[in-house]
């Protein structure tokens, strides 16, 4: 992997196989797109820890997920749209800022789920997610071909989805994918009545 690695932090997660649409205006993150497009330097979506201070070491979660650009398109503002898809999830080993405040680091692979197949029960979050989809068009165009059962990519997708803190993210992506999924399962039981 190329040493140096560009990051784009958001408020959000993004994980293996998902998919999200940015904006960029930007001139540091015009330039990581640029440098990603030609070859020169891959980049990875960061998650944001709004629960510590801006400038605090911690804003920026340890975890990223390397990303590859799937489509372009020019916004009706003018600004520049791209669709980008995680790829594999890493630790920062050391980061840093280049002279436009770009944030950059050097990464290390870290083990994520596998595909594994849904059970019975595990088609609860299938069916909720279909309703998301249903209530929430720009978001299923994002996923022509879901994967409903491949428990990986469901549960993946939840938490991209759900308004959870980047602390218990982190716990539940380091737990196994069934145990996740049941966590998920009980959460969606008492939070998504309403979808139902």
């Amino acid at each position: 992997m190329n040493p140096t690695i560009a990051l784009f932090p958001l408020n959000t997660l993004l994980l293996p196989e998902g998919r999200m649409r940015l904006r960029l205006f930007e001139p540091r993150y015009l330039r990581l797109m640029k440098d990603a497009s030609s070859g020169i330097r891959p980049f990875a979506i960061a998650s944001i820890n709004s629960l510590v201070s801006q400038h605090h070491q911690d804003r920026i979660c340890p975890e990223v997920t390397l990303v590859s650009i799937v489509d372009f398109e020019q916004l009706p503002d003018g600004l520049l749209g791209i669709t980008v898809e995680g790829t594999g999830r890493y630790h920062i080993s050391k980061r840093w800022q280049e002279y436009d405040q770009l944030h950059v680091a050097e990464l290390t692979p870290v083990p994520f789920w596998i595909a594994q197949n849904t059970s019975a029960e595990q088609q609860l979050l299938w069916h909720k997610l279909q309703l998301v989809f249903k209530q929430y068009p720009e978001l299923a165009t994002l996923y022509p071909q879901p994967e409903p059962d491949n428990l990986c990519w469901l549960v993946s997708r939840w938490m991209e989805l759900l308004p959870l803190t980047p602390h218990l993210k982190r716990q539940w992506l380091q737990q196994e994918l069934a145990d996740t999924a049941k966590d998920l399962e009980l959460w969606l039981e008492d939070s998504l009545e309403e979808l139902s």
